[in-house]
């Protein structure tokens, strides 16, 4: 979820899920080491549970991030084994390390060995022409010698030659079976399922099979779906009510970010789907779109585009 999950996205989504353990947007070990760190993995507390998601294939590099990572009090540390995109196959991680499970058990190794925090890895079925059934397994295999906390797999190959990464979301098939198969294989490992899964409903279904489930672009494009994961699926009160009370609880955020002279739209940028589905949700995205350009702005413009939605729900309901 580059660009995506960032920390304003995911001071959203925790207002609307208390419960669901949420990622940063991947973040190269080098960037960590050398880079603007509290720019790159700083967040608000607020944002707990919060896994920070690395990318990078040397060993030694990415346990003195995880390190620095772990000082920043982030309550997991996943290395990131699927991301299909050109930048990652340029530096030689992401889901080329599909190809090096050695290395990745490395890697963990050095991880495990340098924090206190679980490792875990999201990894794919396979790339290229892998066999899944194969390579998954043996990834699996090397990684648990080395006391992986989790895996996470994105129930589909990836194509690094031939497909774009948004083609590599929606063309190779997914498997679902093959991991359901892992987890039978391997019991004790913390298993989560990734991919194609766009409702409550569906997540629901696959934990009869695995012990977690995780849900990126259907959770960012609907938001609203994430209101129902405390009661479904912890048997927890819902965080907020609706919609409109997830809308006006970041109304404060948005002036702090004022204050600090953050751009507002960089904010409510991943809010736009928040009213998906519902009468005036294209009417809010446009006044949203539209204040996005202006200059300077105030957080009144988000409470008007909220008084949009309300009106037309209104108006649809007499």
């Amino acid at each position: 979820m580059m660009d995506w999950t960032d920390r304003h996205c995911r001071y959203f989504h925790r207002r609307l899920t208390r419960r669901a353990l949420l990622y940063t947007e991947m973040i190269t070990s080098g960037a960590i080491l050398h880079g603007d760190r509290d720019r790159l993995i700083g967040f608000d507390p607020m944002e707990q549970p919060v896994a920070v998601q690395l990318g990078g294939s040397e060993p030694a590099e990415l346990a003195r991030a995880a390190l620095i990572a772990e000082s920043y009090g982030y309550a997991e540390i996943n290395l990131n084994c699927g991301c299909p995109s050109d930048r990652v196959q340029n530096g030689a991680f992401g889901a080329c390390l599909m190809r090096e499970p050695a290395r990745v058990a490395a890697a963990v190794a050095a991880m495990k060995a340098a924090v206190r925090v679980p490792v875990t890895v999201k990894c794919r079925i396979g790339v290229d022409d892998q066999n899944p059934e194969h390579a998954l397994f043996a990834f699996t295999a090397a990684l648990v010698a080395e006391g992986v906390d989790a895996l996470i797999v994105h129930a589909r190959k990836a194509w690094l030659k031939g497909l774009s990464p948004k083609e590599n979301r929606q063309v190779p098939p997914l498997d679902y079976a093959l991991v359901y198969r892992l987890k039978q294989a391997y019991p004790a490992l913390p298993l989560v399922i990734n991919g194609g899964i766009d409702s409550i409903e569906a997540a629901k279904a696959h934990l009869q099979h695995v012990d977690g489930v995780m849900i990126g672009r259907a959770a960012y494009q609907n938001p609203a779906l994430l209101l129902a994961v405390d009661p479904a699926i912890f048997g927890a009160p819902q965080a907020l009510k609706d919609s409109f009370a997830a809308a006006e609880a970041m109304l404060p955020y948005l002036a702090r970010c004022q204050q600090k002279g953050v751009r507002l739209a960089d904010v409510t940028r991943h809010m736009f789907g928040l009213f998906a589905g519902q009468p005036g949700a294209r009417d809010y995205r446009r006044f949203l779109s539209m204040m996005a350009g202006q200059r300077p702005i105030d957080p009144a413009f988000f409470t008007a585009a909220i008084d949009i939605v309300r009106r037309a729900q209104l108006r649809a309901a007499a």
